[in-house]
Parts: C-alpha cells; structure tokens; sequence
C-alpha cells in the first residue's frame, strides 16, 4: 500500500498523457478528451503534501504527462527519423511540465485552525464536525473550498485559461508545432466546433479543460459531502453543461444559417508516387505518365473541371527551372485547356523555396507562391550552423534548407470569381498565417501536400484533423490534393463531403476526386478571420495576471509570518 501511494500520481501522469493520444487517430476515442486532464490534475492537488519541492515535483508530473501524450501521438515521426522523434519531444513535452506547474500553484494554501491545532482541510473539516457532533453542538468549521461553486468555478477558468495559453504558445514559439491541441480531438463533431468562427481551436480547447478541471472537482466534492452528510447544489457542474449544451445548440443554428455561394467544379490528382522515386530522375517520364492518365480521367468528367489541382512537388523537377518539367506542365496546360494548380520547387538566386504554381490560359499565365511557414526539421533544420548535433539528428532527410517566402500571394482562376489561398503541406493547420490569405480575398483553401513522407502511418489523417477547423474559423471550403493520405472537399462548416479512396476504403491509393465545391460569393470576414487568436492572447494575459496576484500573495503571506501546513486544498 505504502509504494502504490508512491507511484500512482506517476502511473496517473502517464495515463492523462495516453488518454489525451487515443483521443486523436489512429484511436479516434474523441469522448475521452472530456476526462483526458483529470488523472494528472488529481496526481498534482491530492498527492506529495510532504514534499519539500512540492513544486518540483508538480512541474515533473506534468512533464511525464507531456512526454507520454507526444511520444506516442507522434509517433508516425519515425518514419522519417526515429532519433528526431524520440528527441523532439523533450522539447514538446515543456508545455505540459508548465502547466502543472500551474496547477499546484492553484493550490489553496490551508491555514492551522487555532485551537486543537485541526486543519481546514477535508480531513480537519470531518474530525471537527465529528468532535463538535459528539458534543451535542452545531458545526461551525470553515467550509472546505471544494464545497463552493465559485471557488470549483474560479479554479476551472484559470486553469482552462492557462492550457489554452500554452497550446497558443506552442503554436508559435521557434516557428510553432501546435498540432493536436485539446479542442482538435472534437474534429468530427461538426456542431460544438462551430464556436472556432469566434475563438479558433483555442475556444474548444478552453472548453474541454474547463469541463476536466470541474469534472475532478465535482468528483471530490461528492466524497466530502457524503463523509460531512452534507449535500448542496452543484451550480458548478450545472453551469458546465449548459454551456457545453449552448455551444451544441449555437452550432445547430448555425448550420441552419442559408449562404450565398457558387459552385465550382474542381479535380484532385493523387498519384500515390513513392517518396522513394520522386525526385529521381530515371522516373521522371513514369510520374509525367502518371500524371496525363489521371488527369484524362479528371478532364472527361461531364462537365469537365475548372480546376485540376496536382499535389505539392509533384514534378521531378523544379518547372520554371528544369526543361523537362517545364514542357510537361505548359504542354499539358495548353491541351487541356484547364486552370493547373500543383506543387514544386522554385529556385532563385541560389535560394529554393517550397512553392504553388497556377498556370492557365494555356501555359501563358503563371501565378507564383513561396510557401511561408517552413516546417522545422522537415523543411529546414534550426540552428543548423550553430548546433550542427541538430542536423545530424535529422540525418540525410533535411539535406538542406529552405527559404521562406515573404507574399500572402491569393490566386485568381481564369473564368470566374474564385480566389484560391494555396496553402503547402502544414500551411492549413495554421490558423494565423490561413487568415490572412482569406484577408486578402481568398474564397477557397486549396491544400498540396505530400503526406506520403509519413507512409501508412496516422500522421496524413492526424494532418486532416488538424486542417479541419480553418473552415470553420474562416467559413470558407477546403481543398486537399495529397500525392498520398488523404485528398479529400470539406466545406465551410468543417464536414468533409468527399474523401479519395479505394475500394477496400483506404486513402492510401493512387486516383482521382471530382466534384462540386460550394464557394461563398459574400466577402464578409469572420470574427477569427478578422481577429485571429485573440481569445488564446486573452487567455494568456489572464494567466500571466494569475501568475502576478500569486506571487504577491505568498509575498504577503511570508511578510505578515503566515505559514501554510497543507497545500492542495
């Protein structure tokens, strides 16, 4: 008994970081996000009283929360390097470390009751009612925070808050990996996700960890009420779920909501080529060939598209550059006679750039995107003259890096009103740099990636989950072209309408996705598209001001003598 009170607020730690990973694919347990927090939060207020780093020690359960969640809900990375992988996250798992860190700075500090020397804590609350009960007179003990909505209430927005924070930060710091974020795990319910119109991934992250944090506390609520034979309202727990209801019933009306749109017939091409030979040039005639078959099969659909839509670097060679590439793409336009939007490389000046070409009017028309969001490790290397243990790391994968381009560069299609933000592999699972290309003007997000890196692994649909709420957020469609995973329509309310697959229903495959594609004709923004992550940076400020009141309060509390015996109630 003595080492199972040892180790469970470990095996607790480990076990929010694997609840959070069957959350997400290949798992897809969405419902578990809901309870996902709560092993570790108990592991932080309800274990270590003797501790004398207590701090330490919360900040350390935190860290084992973090390493086991992206150890294995990354773990699609070693198929592209297993070093990297296991390396990563160390770094990845800081944010977790950080906010239990936080948490135990939630603890309320419990001061001695002056006489019998009894606590104010559950346990002194149950022996003072018992002694005072033996007595013959009424209780009169100091109510247990734990009993009180406001207090249950306060606790869950300052440490929903500060979740929320930290998975912003995430996003952003040394360029940002903020895939799988809490509120990402309810990407298939298409009604509560509606609220990222408004707040982004970080309102339905907000969400969930507000309702862990009241989950716990109604849990410990219920079990001091039954030893104090004393039940109250929980206003908390009500509060909680109606608002959870009123997010599901904002959601229904807002898909109700008629919007005036146009349709626009568009093809996506997925050619399912090994990384392998994709950029050998032995099989540059196969992948031309490859491409032509599809594409026909694309262009005798009746009607045939006004988009034919190529993945990201689908050409063996970069095509304003290599003449053999070069010819291909101008000799297909002009036969086809079809806008071409597709994937390359670009070089200048000796720099290379991940790009977006729109070629149209035969070939005679060229539109040029220099991506803008490297993905650390996979485009470039950070740091790599200065940390040269970072590059060898990665290994041959990241042979070199490249730049980054400087346009929100929105494309126009030839015959009619649709402006396509083409985003690049990791782009739409970028909240901030998606807006801004919507700002712009852009009506359509059209995705080209090439998941293919990853092999059969879950990191093309983990991709998909992610991307999802840039639809949501700025009430325009999506587009996906993957030389392999998933290619696949979403539309402005984040449901994916079709999805490429074969017939055994695995979006591993080579083909072709036509359809229709709603556009909306309105210009009008959303409060995200024009905002950004305003609710996160709010988020932020209220847990830095927590942060700030904290620290003054102990500084108060050191200066007046006042010596807490027990944290963590």
């Amino acid at each position: 008994m003595r080492n199972a009170g040892r180790f469970w607020p470990w095996l607790a730690a480990v076990s929010s970081g694997f609840l959070g990973t069957a959350c997400f694919a290949p798992f897809n347990q969405a419902w578990l996000c809901w309870l996902a927090l709560s092993p570790l939060i108990a592991a932080i207020w309800f274990s270590g009283e003797n501790s004398r780093r207590r701090w330490l020690r919360d900040l350390l359960l935190g860290y084992v929360a973090g390493l086991a969640f992206f150890w294995t809900v990354l773990s699609w990375l070693t198929t592209v390097t297993a070093l990297g992988w296991f390396v990563l996250q160390f770094y990845m798992a800081i944010y977790f470390a950080i906010w239990g860190w936080f948490c135990g700075l939630l603890r309320r500090p419990v001061e001695a009751t002056p006489s019998a020397g009894i606590s104010t804590s559950e346990e002194g609350a149950e022996k003072w009612s018992a002694m005072l009960a033996r007595a013959g007179r009424p209780s009169k003990m100091p109510d247990s925070p734990w009993l009180k909505s406001t207090h249950n209430l306060g606790l869950a927005f300052l440490l929903a808050s500060a979740w929320t924070a930290l998975e912003w930060l995430r996003g952003w710091v040394f360029s940002g990996w903020g895939w799988n974020g809490l509120g990402v795990a309810l990407h298939g319910n298409w009604l509560i996700i509606q609220i990222a119109e408004f707040t982004g991934v970080a309102g339905l992250s907000f969400v969930v960890a507000f309702a862990n944090v009241i989950g716990l506390a109604m849990v410990r609520r219920l079990i001091l009420e039954v030893k104090l034979h004393r039940m109250r309202p929980h206003y908390d727990f009500t509060l909680t779920m109606s608002g959870i209801v009123g997010l599901l019933a904002f959601g229904w009306h807002v898909v109700q909501i008629p919007r005036p749109a146009n349709t626009i017939r568009i093809a996506a091409v997925q050619a399912n080529i090994p990384r392998t030979e994709k950029f050998d040039r032995q099989f540059a005639h196969k992948i031309f060939e490859k491409f032509t078959h599809l594409s026909q099969i694309a262009l005798q659909s009746n009607p045939p598209p006004d988009l034919l839509i190529w993945p990201e670097s689908s050409m063996p060679g970069p095509v304003l550059e290599d003449e053999e590439s070069y010819q291909f793409v101008m000799n297909f336009s002009e036969s086809a006679k079809v806008d071409v939007l597709l994937g390359t490389i670009d070089v200048e000046e000796g720099r290379d750039y991940n790009a977006a070409l729109l070629v149209s009017q035969a070939g005679r028309h060229v539109q040029l995107y220099r991506k803008l969001h490297l993905v650390p490790f996979g485009e470039y290397v950070p740091g790599r003259h200065w940390v040269p243990l970072l590059a060898q790391i990665v290994g041959d994968q990241v042979p070199g890096d490249f730049d980054v381009g400087k346009d929100y560069t929105v494309f126009r299609l030839t015959n009619s009103d649709v402006q396509v933000a083409p985003l690049i592999c990791f782009e739409d699972t970028i909240g901030e740099l998606t807006r801004r290309f919507v700002g712009e003007g852009a009506n359509l997000l059209v995705n080209v990636t090439n998941d293919g890196w990853f092999l059969h692994s879950a990191g093309s649909q983990q991709h998909l989950d992610n991307a999802i709420f840039r639809c949501v957020e700025t009430r325009r469609p999506l587009v996906r072209a993957a030389n392999t995973g998933v290619t696949c329509f979403v539309n402005d309310l984040g449901r994916i309408t079709q999805v490429l697959r074969d017939e055994k229903g695995s979006t591993f495959t080579e083909g072709v996705l036509t359809g229709e594609v709603t556009v909306p004709t309105g210009r009008d923004l959303t409060f995200y598209a024009r905002h950004g992550e305003l609710f996160a940076q709010l988020c932020a400020g209220v847990t830095l001001i927590a942060i700030i009141a904290k620290a003054f309060q102990i500084t108060w509390r050191r200066g007046r003598g006042v010596s807490p015996v027990r944290l963590g109630d």
